[in-house]
């Protein structure tokens, strides 16, 4: 018998609530689509929406008890407020555990990196590594990612984000980690930061958090990297710097691109490691970096992170590759669909240049959250995409206008205003043996083409 999350009596204790009766819990969720069977259905109260609306629904799916703000007939353990209720039950997961927390954040590859370390940890301790899922980084994913941790985890990830100042310092309170990653600092959120040394500074928050004797992990490439280890130096008792640059504590020695990958030799301190990065281009390279750093500092089996690393598949949304048929043929299609901005367009843009196709096509949403220097990021995308071969491309939305105004004349370029008019000029262009790459923010919508991709709708 799966031994429970949570019992009634564990929600009341952590929460001050009352239980109505006795139940036990082994999976929380606070998305009325995602409870399953035995799950602590969580109903939060939002500008638009109740949890509470949807009580018999969840009861109906299986639900074991609820976390609730107002009387219900079925098994439930009664809050003042279950948004503050959430974060209590977070802050118990965290103090009952005895696991190495690590918490990762960066203006780009937070996920993809949380992915790769959880692969990394649960390698060498199978079942007991535990990371947050999805993108569940923000003021109620990060609680809610705690509250699914078990007593027994050895080893936990979790990726927090922000878009204003001040939220990773109060994420970061909840996590408590014994290691703090920063990835890179890069454009994004800019409509809410006057420059890249306020993101800096708000990413830096990561490490007021850690644990007496925690240890940061800094980008030795980043122009902010100095800037992040004085944030560092008054909470971390080591700091580690991971980069390409032969300096970095934790370091590429030699790459060399394969049919696989990124074949790397590594140093980590004193010792070397070499290992296959299965994901494709030079910031996966500094990703893997990041995850060698933070196994080494949790005492975790490095030879097994690297194989970890070798068999890591491409993300859905970051990476992800398939085929799609087509007249005569089929297309290959890299999927970086969930969320873009200037740093990662040029990241795979070159993973892009480097893909053997008859036609390298892009399909390019815009760039959200950029402010005052929107359309000179969207035009400066120009010179990648052309360096990187690219013969055709479809670019979506309103925003990224300057950048269809750049390549005019260029190259086959068309410029739509949404994912459905995207989806049926990609279908005019795409053909056999071409490589594709679809990247936009995630509320352009470009999800739902390789969807249909996927699904082979045309």
């Amino acid at each position: 018998m799966t031994k429970p999350l949570w019992t009634a009596a564990d929600i009341a204790a952590a929460t001050g609530g009352t239980a109505s009766t006795d139940f036990a819990a082994t999976g929380v969720a606070f998305d009325s689509r995602e409870i399953g069977a035995g799950d602590l259905f969580i109903a939060m109260k939002g500008e638009f929406s109740d949890g509470h609306r949807f009580l018999d629904t969840t009861f109906a799916q299986g639900a074991a008890g609820a976390l609730v703000s107002q009387p219900t007939p079925h098994p439930h353990v009664l809050v003042a407020d279950t948004t503050l209720a959430l974060d209590a039950l977070a802050r118990a997961a965290r103090a009952r555990t005895a696991a190495k927390i690590i918490g990762v954040t960066g203006s780009v590859g937070k996920t993809g990196t949380k992915e790769a370390l959880f692969a990394a940890l649960d390698r060498g301790a199978p079942d007991a590594a535990h990371r947050s899922v999805k993108s569940y980084n923000n003021h109620t994913g990060v609680p809610l990612s705690l509250a699914r941790m078990p007593a027994e985890t050895r080893f936990g990830v979790f990726e927090m984000g922000m878009n204003h100042a001040g939220e990773l310092a109060q994420l970061t309170q909840l996590v408590r980690p014994h290691v703090a990653i920063v990835t890179t600092i890069a454009p994004a959120h800019t409509e809410f930061f006057p420059d890249e040394e306020a993101i800096a500074d708000a990413k830096g928050e990561i490490f007021a958090g850690l644990e007496p004797g925690g240890v940061a992990i800094v980008p030795y490439d980043s122009r902010h990297r100095d800037r992040l280890i004085a944030a560092a130096t008054p909470h971390a008792a080591r700091i580690v710097t991971f980069g390409l640059d032969k300096a970095a504590d934790v370091h590429a020695m030699e790459t060399m691109r394969t049919a696989r990958g990124t074949f790397v030799t590594a140093r980590v301190g004193e010792r070397e490691l070499s290992f296959t990065m299965g994901q494709a281009g030079m910031h996966w390279v500094s990703n893997g970096l990041a995850v060698l750093a933070a196994v080494d500092a949790v005492g975790g089996d490095l030879a097994l992170a690297g194989l970890a690393l070798a068999e890591m598949g491409g993300l859905a949304g970051r990476g992800a590759r398939f085929t799609v048929g087509v007249t005569g043929g089929s297309a290959m299609v890299i999927d970086e669909s969930y969320n873009a901005n200037p740093a990662s367009m040029r990241a795979t843009l070159a993973v892009l240049a480097a893909e053997k196709g008859v036609r390298r096509i892009v399909m390019l949403g815009e760039m959200r959250e950029l402010g005052d220097d929107s359309d000179a990021y969207h035009a400066a995308l120009a010179e990648p995409i052309l360096a990187a071969g690219v013969e055709a491309g479809i670019l979506v939305g309103e925003r990224i206008a300057p950048l269809a105004n750049a390549l005019e004349g260029r190259g086959d370029f068309v410029h739509v205003a949404d994912a459905a008019a995207a989806r049926a000029a990609l279908s005019a262009m795409m053909g056999a043996g071409d490589a594709v790459l679809i990247k936009g923010s995630n509320g352009v919508g470009l999800a739902a083409v390789v969807a249909s991709l996927r699904g082979g709708t045309q």
